[in-house]
């Protein structure tokens, strides 16, 4: 007797829903994506007890015949591609043929369908139970598709027991749908739960220019996620290098090595928006929502000191490529992608957050603008808290430290005050108009008419330090208190010169080679093949950045000089570390990789404490040097060293608005 058989069709089609149907936002995802294929403008989503009971698509788009839609309930039954070339031209998102028939292999399906330009007053409508054709008939409907799926894995009890809470697949549903939202801010989206309207996002005309794409995205982004998110405008084009790897490649042909253009546009959270997970970064390459751990990185590289640990950038973020330099086809439910170059994407991925955020601060008003002092009716400085008078006590430390008291690596700090900078306006009252920071900051109802047009991109936010503070005071010898024409500014003296330190050490370090400090006993560092073939190949730039390596055998390294600001126990560890931090900084390594936890580490002990008495022209010569910092509002370890509550805010903590 053959023990080898064919499985029943139902059999396989179930099987294939394990697959791709994991949970009723599985069902959501595979539908929407179908109308967006269908070129819909218009989507309407209706679920019941968590999509358990009942999930409805319902869209515009260009509709099928009575033949198609039989057609496409058979396994692999697609229109987007019609050859294996054709992978990898894939412009749509989905391709396989395998959705439909999977959904309704595992529910109550009901397909209702009419061509937008097939002339006939009729739509067919096809009803399967547990992937068996009931009924096919002929029904009343507007032009495009109506599919209902009802009872999601009926004829599964042990999938259906593995479902979680309505309110959790609910969750899982509403985030899939949010994403498709923002990936077609041209197409209007209502949701229904439980036949109560969630939300309904009008359909925005974005155009193909930039600034009007932006504009749509950005107004999506405040009907999704709140206008309280301060959002940086991202637009960055480059050219992709040759493959990772070409030794890999059998027989490159000439186009593996040509340029290829890559654009990455969309928004990332302004200096000091961050998330404890990852749940708010939204990546799109070619409008395919994806997730790849690489490009996480990259959007975490960009941001490097300006993130504090454990903390995640926010951002909506698109890649536009060449469908040849994408694989889109290795993961059942199409949630990951392969890169061909992933080393050059994940490069310009990382470049471009990295210029966006050091653009928000240098574009406008290059310029230093001078802080101004705050004076009395006598024209004196006002009284900040200093201590007990000078010949009461024995004469302090510095409170800005000099050249002298840093490493040898330090420039010494700008001294002199600023000269005056002319008084302000007078504060805004209650009733006078008061000027917002741009960017995802007005208040905004997610539930629109039925047409919108995106507003015009509003203009860059203009960063905190390029526009004149007022010097008011110190609180609790730490927080330098400011005043601006936007509201109120802390600013903590200790983050601050943690900033301008690390900085200029780190511009020291990049002038030229570091020094190295040699060992008193050179120690031998034993490593595995792979870490000993990366360390081979990067041993002349180690030995540019101050790290005395040298080969001592085929897996053994001499580990015979230091910089002279690095103190290290165990040899073997600093090096396996260092090794870890040149992979992860990629290609583009450079000294600012070389022990910044130590550089870190050492301009803390060196900068300005708390309780450190502070007289006003050293406070004025404190924020002008954090003017001309790269990344000027976090510190090294990513905390803040500006914070500003503008007079809404405070407004609204009075009670003076709601």
């Amino acid at each position: 007797m053959n023990r080898i058989r064919l499985l029943p069709e139902q059999v396989a089609n179930q099987i294939a829903a394990g697959e791709v149907i994991e949970r009723p936002a599985s069902v959501v995802k595979e539908l929407v994506e179908n109308a967006l294929d269908a070129q819909a403008s218009r989507i309407t989503l209706e679920i019941q007890a968590g999509g358990r009971s009942l999930i409805r698509v319902i869209d515009d788009g260009v509709g099928m015949s009575k033949d198609d839609a039989l057609l496409c309930l058979e396994r692999h039954a697609t229109s987007k591609i019609q050859r294996a070339e054709d992978l990898a031209t894939i412009a749509t998102l989905g391709f396989r043929g395998e959705a439909l028939p999977s959904i309704a292999s595992v529910s109550r399906f009901t397909l209702t369908t009419r061509e937008r330009e097939g002339g006939s007053p009729e739509a067919a409508q096809i009803i399967v139970h547990g992937g068996k054709i009931l009924e096919v008939k002929s029904a009343g409907h507007a032009p495009g598709t109506s599919v209902e799926v009802r009872q999601l894995f009926y004829n599964l009890p042990a999938r259906r027991k593995f479902l979680r809470s309505e309110e959790t697949e609910r969750a899982h549903i509403q985030q899939g749908l949010t994403v498709a939202a923002l990936a077609f801010p041209e197409v209007g989206f209502t949701f229904l739960q439980d036949q109560r309207l969630a939300w309904q996002l009008p359909p925005l005309t974005g155009g193909g220019q930039t600034a009007a794409r932006l504009a749509a995205l950005q107004e999506r982004l405040r009907a999704l996620l709140g206008a309280e998110v301060k959002l940086l405008p991202v637009d960055f084009s480059a050219d992709l290098a040759g493959p990772d790897e070409p030794g890999a490649i059998p027989e490159p042909s000439p186009a593996d090595f040509q340029p290829a253009p890559l654009r990455i546009w969309g928004f990332i959270g302004a200096p000091g928006v961050s998330r404890a997970t990852r749940q708010d970064q939204h990546l799109f390459v070619n409008r395919r929502p994806i997730e790849n751990r690489a490009l996480n990185y990259a959007l975490l590289e960009g941001y490097h000191t300006a993130l504090m640990k454990g903390r995640y950038p926010v951002g909506c973020l698109f890649l536009e490529l060449d469908p040849a330099e994408v694989d889109v086809n290795i993961h059942p439910a199409k949630r990951e992608v392969r890169f061909h170059r992933e080393k050059e994407v994940r490069r310009c991925l990382a470049e471009a957050v990295r210029r966006t955020l050091l653009n928000f601060h240098a574009e406008p008003a290059r310029g230093g603008l001078p802080v101004e002092s705050s004076k009395g009716a006598t024209g004196n400085p006002p009284s900040l808290p200093s201590g007990p008078p000078a010949s009461a006590v024995k004469q302090p430390e510095p409170a800005v430290p000099s050249s002298r008291d840093l490493p040898d690596l330090l420039s010494p700090t700008p001294s002199g005050p600023i000269a005056d900078w002319p008084s302000p306006a007078p504060a805004a009252t209650s009733s006078a108009p008061v000027p917002r920071q741009p960017a995802i900051d007005a208040p905004h109802s997610a539930v629109h008419g039925p047409h919108a047009t995106a507003p015009p991109v509003s203009p860059v936010a203009v960063p905190l330090l390029k526009v004149p503070l007022r010097l008011i005071g110190v609180v609790g010898r730490l927080y330098v208190v400011l005043e601006s024409d936007r509201g109120l500014v802390l600013m903590d003296q200790h983050a601050a010169h943690e900033r301008i330190l690390y900085e200029q050490m780190l511009r020291r370090l990049e002038q030229g080679d570091a020094p190295s400090q040699r060992l008193l006993l050179p120690e031998t560092v034993e490593l595995s093949p792979r870490d000993a073939q990366f360390l081979r190949e990067h041993l002349r730039i180690l030995g540019r950045l101050g790290v005395g390596l040298s080969e001592f055998g085929e897996r053994t390294f001499l580990l015979d000089g230091l910089p002279p600001f690095v103190k290290v126990s165990d040899a073997r560890r600093f090096v396996l570390e260092l090794i870890d931090e040149l992979i992860a900084a990629g290609q583009e390594v450079n000294s600012l990789r070389l022990g910044e936890q130590t550089v870190a580490r050492t301009v803390c002990r060196h900068a300005v404490k708390a309780n450190d008495p502070l007289a006003g022209p050293e406070l004025e010569n404190l924020l002008n040097d954090l003017r001309n910092c790269a990344m000027p509002y976090t510190c090294p370890h990513g905390r803040p060293t500006l914070i500003e509550m503008n007079y809404r805010e405070l407004e609204k903590k009075f009670g003076r608005t709601q």
